[in-house]
């Protein structure tokens, strides 16, 4: 059975870690073991998740600056283990593990996961474009992106949609009349999920509360450095009905409490979160970036704005709260699309194909 380290930059919880269960089972079904490595610890959330799962992750004791000890680090644990293939998540990550693997003389798989890139990174990823054998991307515009920015040669790349809708995940209830409507958005407090344009835009939907419109929360679940600053946005515009929960490790639960799910993002890759509000049943509000606006696409399902935009942002809550009773038809909607999107069928299929491919660069070497 091939043996594939999984190399990724950190046990933070949310971002690259929230799937990593879904795709080592999904690799184990298409014959590979996989070994998690995380170059540094940082909150640690991601731990609890992936041992629930049955994974018990490599976590190096060390930083974030200190490359040659990580690159060593990278090269003993796959040799230990006798890895086949080193297989890149992010930037660092993905430039150490392909210098390990070409050190090692083993395939380097390589994700993509979101649409911006730091400039630096864009020259690093772009000039190192052939250390990967194989490109994936996690959503078909990253998988554009890949193609344009980094050069990546078209017959090395493979989109993998690192999401696989559970039918049986926790559902909303719909609103009833009389009930505080609750929104939510999972994300950490940082300036690319846009939270700052969340305020604005709340302050703004306050300023033109109609009669029709029922009482609301927004409550956003996730940690950062930001939370102070964002608390003292809301409070010098007068936004009271903000709630920020903290990180949430049952995100599904967090989730089946909303009737509403915002994600006001300036950058995402695929946007995992987004996705698990439509797999609960939940109409969405997101901005225009990364795969969000693909899935996002008919109305009947949710509403896309224009990035950095409160005042774009600010109508289409507007819109919503003032039809309370359209937001369960929608949800609906929205939960249909992404079961049928993306099954977990489709998910294993996937992985299955990246598998055969990096099984064939094994042999070759």
């Amino acid at each position: 059975m091939m043996r594939i380290a999984y190399v990724i930059n950190s046990m933070e919880g949310g971002g690259a870690q929230t799937p990593l269960p879904k795709i080592v089972a999904a690799l184990a079904k298409a014959g590979a073991r996989v070994r998690v490595l995380a170059l540094t610890r940082r909150n640690g959330h991601a731990i609890e998740r992936l041992q629930a799962a049955g994974i018990d992750p490599l976590v190096r004791e060390g930083g974030e600056s200190d490359q040659i000890a990580a690159y060593r680090w990278i090269c003993e644990q796959a040799r230990e283990w006798g890895a086949d293939a080193i297989w890149t998540s992010l930037t660092r990550a993905t430039l150490l593990g392909q210098i390990a693997g070409r050190r090692l003389g083993i395939p380097v798989v390589s994700w993509q996961h979101n649409a911006f890139l730091k400039p630096w990174n864009e020259r690093l990823l772009r000039w190192r474009a052939d250390a990967a054998d194989l490109w994936v991307a996690d959503s078909a515009q990253v998988a554009a992106l890949t193609l344009d920015r980094l050069g990546v040669a078209a017959e090395k790349l493979v989109t993998w949609p690192i999401f696989a809708a559970d039918p049986d995940a926790p559902q909303a209830r719909p609103w009833q009349p009389g009930e505080t409507l609750r929104i939510g958005s999972l994300g950490r407090l940082h300036p690319n999920k846009g939270y700052d344009i969340l305020i604005e835009a709340l302050a703004k939907v306050n300023a033109a509360a109609t009669p029709a419109m029922p009482p609301y929360r927004v409550a956003i679940a996730g940690e950062g450095a930001d939370e102070a600053s964002l608390r003292s946005l809301a409070a010098g515009r007068g936004v009271d009905q903000l709630d920020f929960v903290g990180f949430s490790d049952t995100s599904a639960d967090f989730l089946a409490g909303l009737h509403l799910y915002v994600q006001p993002s300036r950058r995402e890759g695929f946007c995992i979160a987004a996705h698990e509000a439509m797999q609960a049943g939940l109409p969405v509000i997101v901005s225009k970036t990364g795969e969000m606006p693909l899935t996002v696409d008919t109305p009947n399902i949710g509403r896309v704005v224009e990035v950095a935009d409160a005042q774009s942002l600010a109508a289409a809550l507007g819109e919503l709260l003032n039809a309370p009773h359209s937001l369960a038809p929608m949800g609906s909607a929205a939960r249909e699309r992404v079961l049928h999107r993306f099954s977990q069928e489709r998910f294993e299929l996937n992985a299955a194909e990246i598998v055969r491919r990096l099984e064939g660069l094994v042999s070759r070497r």
